[in-house]
């Protein structure tokens, strides 16, 4: 039976994990201006290309140390607080990814368990939620707070799968960065990935099993979709739509 709203479902698809920043919402370009800033404060300019960095997943410990070397724990704490409070005076407004809130609300109405993986913080992440409105809507939140290893590790996607007390086969992660997927994949997740700021084909060779630009014609019967192709054969990458 193909996932419906109206009604019990027996399919393959039985949770979604979903990344936070570039997947919930659009949040890159922001968070580049802030790592920008701070990072000026320190007397580091760096270039766009060296930023890209910090798209990719990782933990605010692991960019920290890319840029500025080994460091105290506390002066670890402390530089991310600063650049957190950067982050909070120029980003005035939560922009979600266009079609994911019309595209949770409908897999919760399904009956789908719902989780987020990010990178970011406890605080960050719920407020994030919260402001976009969807916290109620997922029955985990795993941050970065909560691991040891951020991703590619694959230890995040691992957590939330025992969190939703649910198999890795029976899951599908949604993810935007290389290192994300690459986690997810080695959690034994079936990845999309979404294009919103990665080209396609980085996304493919990272592993992902679809490619969109972003959820404005994705429904929840079509991720239940990719999940039984990728069941039923081999991965193989593809774009839903072209970018």
């Amino acid at each position: 039976m193909r996932i419906n709203a109206s009604g019990p479902r027996v399919a393959d698809l039985r949770g979604v994990v979903f990344d936070m920043d570039g997947v919930l919402v659009d949040s890159h370009p922001a968070h580049r201006k802030a790592w920008r800033l701070f990072l000026h404060t320190l007397g580091r300019d760096v270039g766009d290309s060296e930023l890209d960095f910090i798209l990719d997943g990782r933990k605010r410990g692991d960019i920290l140390r890319h840029f500025l070397g080994d460091c105290p724990e506390h002066e670890l704490e402390e530089f991310g607080r600063r650049k957190d409070g950067i982050l909070r005076k120029i980003q005035l407004s939560v922009v979600p990814v266009p079609g994911v809130i019309r595209l949770v609300h409908e897999l919760r109405g399904c009956g789908v368990a719902l989780a987020v993986a990010t990178s970011a913080s406890r605080s960050r992440a719920r407020s994030t939620l919260v402001e976009l409105g969807l916290l109620d809507c997922f029955d985990a939140v795993v941050t970065g707070e909560d691991v040891q290893h951020g991703k590619p590790d694959p230890g995040i996607y691992l957590l939330a799968c025992d969190r939703l007390q649910l198999e890795s086969n029976c899951l599908l992660a949604v993810e935007d960065a290389v290192s994300g997927i690459r986690a997810a994949v080695a959690a034994g997740l079936r990845c999309l990935a979404v294009a919103l700021h990665q080209a396609p084909e980085t996304l493919r060779s990272a592993g992902a099993a679809h490619v969109v630009p972003d959820f404005e014609i994705v429904s929840a019967a079509d991720l239940e979709e990719i999940l039984l192709r990728c069941n039923l054969a081999a991965p193989q990458a593809a774009v839903m739509r072209s970018s």
